[in-house]
């Protein structure tokens, strides 16, 4: 089924880029908390750089996690990849995502000038 919504949209020198999943190119979904955030903010990367902008640009992130306890997990992989100063962020405990293999979700907005 295609999505009903745009991978990134931009308004008013902003991207936003739609909630990503940890669901891989092959169908995969890493089961380590940690793991999925690697794939889904690679997704990220992925949708900013198609946008012509980075990660350097997102001034904003929510996350969305079915497991408070993967909070660690899921910080260390993403101070691996997320440039200084980090973005604002808002996190999310949720009951479950979209698959039930999900246990991170994240969201970002960029800004790239009018």
């Amino acid at each position: 089924m295609a999505a009903i919504f745009e991978q990134v949209r931009e308004a008013g020198g902003f991207l936003f880029v739609s909630g990503q999943t940890p669901l891989t190119e092959t169908g995969a979904v890493p089961d380590d908390a940690g793991e999925q955030a690697t794939v889904v903010i690679g997704k990220v990367r992925a949708l900013l750089a198609g946008a012509g902008a980075s990660l350097d640009d997102v001034v904003k992130v929510a996350y969305f996690l079915t497991d408070i306890g993967d909070l660690d997990a899921v910080r260390a992989a993403l101070d691996a990849v997320l440039p200084h100063p980090r973005p604002a962020a808002s996190l999310v405990e949720v009951s479950a995502l979209v698959d039930p293999r999900f246990r991170v979700e994240i969201e970002a907005t960029a800004y790239v000038g009018a």
